[in-house]
């Protein structure tokens, strides 16, 4: 009787294939180094947490109505806490950072979709643009903060 041949190993597919090449090329993070996207989405986040401050103390209406604190406090601690984290180059902020601006992306490709001006569609393409584009960065630099330093070769 003859042995059963040896099992073949599972064919990798062209997507994994392209995978393992991307991830290849990618450095880890130095201790301290913070990718420019991850820089650009804290300022920005910093940003909308001041502008949340300065707008609801110099009286700015929505809607007809001043906010209340509450309706202001939770966006503007959101913002504050997603920029320290993502200035701290945490993955957890990174990935909150893309949750929000996918919303941004979703709610204003609503009212790009509803314009009934000019203005409004250059807003909202402005909106859209510059927040796809962040988001787009962003992902790279995940990808770079999630990966585990690389060992020293040995000599």
């Amino acid at each position: 009787m003859e042995p059963a041949p040896a099992p073949r190993p599972p064919r990798q597919s062209r997507s994994e294939a392209k995978n393992v090449a991307a991830r290849a090329q990618l450095e880890p993070l130095e201790t301290g180094e913070r990718p420019g996207a991850v820089t650009v989405g804290a300022a920005v986040a910093t940003a909308l947490a001041i502008a949340n401050v300065v707008l609801y103390i110099a009286g700015v209406k929505v809607s007809g109505q001043k906010p209340t604190v509450q309706g202001i406090a939770g966006p503007t601690l959101i913002m504050a806490v997603c920029a320290y984290g993502m200035w701290r180059a945490k993955y957890w902020a990174v990935l909150g950072m893309e949750a929000l601006l996918g919303l941004v992306i979703i709610i204003f490709g609503l009212l790009l979709a509803t314009a009934e001006n000019l203005q409004a569609v250059l807003v909202s393409v402005a909106v859209i643009g510059a927040s796809g584009w962040l988001f787009w960065k962003l992902v790279k630099a995940m990808a770079r903060i999630q990966m585990p330093k690389r060992p020293e070769p040995r000599r």
